[in-house]
């Protein structure tokens, strides 16, 4: 298994989802997901426990996904999520130039209020670092909120035509970089980051077009 583990203790279980895979299947039912390559892995090594998503990344965003290890636990961490008890960080690259250094953006996704705060990271000649934090979990929140300001993310193609960017890039442009929360069982703060994948630090190495 190549799914990098960041954090674990008894109760927990932190990978970094590389792009391109799903956390759980959709009604096509796929079989080769985070959740069963890491259950798999779990039996090879002959552990008797299953691990429980407690939240989830769409298919191309990388970064941080938190398992449950056992359905009590998953309960607790996805009640969590749900009040807003968790600090999600991501970091995203905006097509064109951001003009201020910080910004929220609010705007309602499916008739339900949605709140995104984001400060500027760094200006390219036509693309923008963003550090983002979602205030709200609605699906696909940080696509849709990008998009309506005139920025969509970078290689974004479902909330906005690729061909209208010179810019292009393979996947969405969006890495989940740190979740801070409560542990639910310790009581302790917990912070855990995972650094840019490789193909967006690739990217950012390209030069500019």
């Amino acid at each position: 298994m190549n799914i990098p583990i960041v954090y674990e203790d008894d109760w927990l279980l932190v990978v970094d989802k590389p792009s391109g895979l799903l956390v759980i299947p959709t009604p096509k039912k796929e079989s080769r997901t985070l959740t069963s390559i890491l259950n798999t892995h779990m039996k090879e090594k002959h552990e008797s426990l299953r691990l429980h998503p407690c939240h989830r990344l769409d298919r191309e965003t990388s970064g941080l996904v938190i398992y449950a290890k056992g359905k009590s636990i998953q309960k607790k961490m996805m009640d969590a999520f749900r009040f807003q008890r968790v600090k999600k960080t991501y970091i995203a690259f905006a097509q064109g130039v951001l003009l201020q250094d910080k910004g929220r953006i609010r705007r309602a996704i499916e008739r339900m209020p949605s709140v995104t705060s984001y400060q500027v990271v760094e200006r390219r000649k036509n693309f923008t670092i963003v550090r983002v934090w979602p205030l709200t979990g609605r699906t696909n929140q940080i696509r849709i909120h990008f998009k309506s300001i005139g920025h969509p993310l970078v290689g974004e193609s479902r909330f906005a035509f690729r061909r209208d960017y010179e810019l292009k890039f393979k996947r969405v442009c969006l890495h989940a970089a740190v979740l801070e929360f409560i542990h639910p069982v310790t009581g302790k703060e917990i912070k855990i980051s995972a650094e840019l994948s490789r193909d967006l630090k690739d990217f950012l190495k390209r030069p500019p077009a």
